[in-house]
């Protein structure tokens, strides 16, 4: 079956799918995105993203493309067409076509908004947690308004593709001997006194839907949580460590650049927070 796009209000053929070349998403990344898991069909905490959504475009200036309601049903119908029933929705929303210039285009202007959605491989998925994954660590060098969820991810891939040449799953990155966050993920440990810590999300890193979503499971699982920067010292010394993102929900970490974190196994609180997402978790309807 042939994938399907929607491209500013157009459904069509994946292949076929383009935004004009004076897009400002393409020339200065002026533009921002959310990406949803799709589960038996239908988008998990939809309402946590659109709301994520909202504030990164309020935070860049750029209209909503169309109102939320409307916008769920583009996503719903883009996943269908695409017959997903696991996988990922993906949406993007630019500040829209206008000749190349720094200054932001006449306010008339329409934001353009492409809207894709792909199947994922749940066996790998699982395997990953079953076995654990390695992270290596790079240095932060990103801007400092990571909290807005921007298409200007360059140090991001970066940090991506050398883990993937380092035979490691994802990148930490660290700032002044601190833990921000992932490439693409959020980042947690577990200290020997069985507590959760992750870095408060107020700024210097983005706050995730599914990081959000594991406070509601810690809490009613019983465990704490402590919102404090970690040092990667701190991390190596940890009884568990794990990532989060709506695409891979939570993922063990067993080693930290060639080190290994706890019994080198992953971890009961990890995996106890991984079971319980989904009796958290919000679905959308069909």
């Amino acid at each position: 079956m042939s994938r399907v796009a929607y491209v500013n209000g157009l459904y069509v053929p994946h292949a076929d799918a383009a935004v004009h070349v004076e897009d400002r998403g393409y020339q200065f990344a002026d533009g921002v995105y959310e990406v949803c898991e799709v589960r038996g069909g239908r988008m998990v905490d939809e309402r946590r993203h659109m709301e994520r959504l909202q504030r990164s475009l309020r935070e860049l200036r750029i209209a909503m493309p169309m109102p939320p309601a409307a916008l769920g049903v583009v996503l719903r119908e883009t996943i269908r067409r695409n017959r997903v029933r696991e996988g990922i929705v993906y949406l993007q929303v630019t500040r829209g076509v206008a000749r190349r210039d720094h200054y932001f285009p006449s306010p008339d202007t329409l934001p353009s908004i492409v809207v894709t959605a792909r199947a994922t491989d749940q066996a790998k998925a699982a395997a990953s947690v079953a076995s654990g994954a390695a992270i290596i660590t790079v240095p932060d060098n990103r801007w400092d308004r990571v909290d807005i969820k921007t298409v200007g991810l360059l140090p991001n891939v970066l940090a991506k593709q050398a883990a993937k040449e380092a035979g490691a799953r994802e990148a930490w990155f660290v700032r002044d001997g601190v833990v921000t966050e992932g490439g693409s993920t959020n980042a947690w440990i577990v200290t020997q006194a069985g507590a959760i810590v992750t870095r408060p999300a107020e700024s210097g890193i983005l706050r995730g839907i599914t990081r959000t979503v594991l406070f509601e499971v810690a809490n009613r699982l019983g465990l704490t949580v402590e919102e404090r920067g970690f040092t990667l010292d701190e991390a190596l010394a940890a009884r568990e460590a794990f990532i989060s993102s709506a695409s891979n929900v939570v993922v063990p970490i067993v080693s930290i650049d060639g080190k290994t974190i706890g019994d080198g196994k992953p971890g009961p609180v990890a995996r106890s927070l991984r079971d319980s997402f989904y009796d958290v978790a919000e679905f959308a309807r069909k």
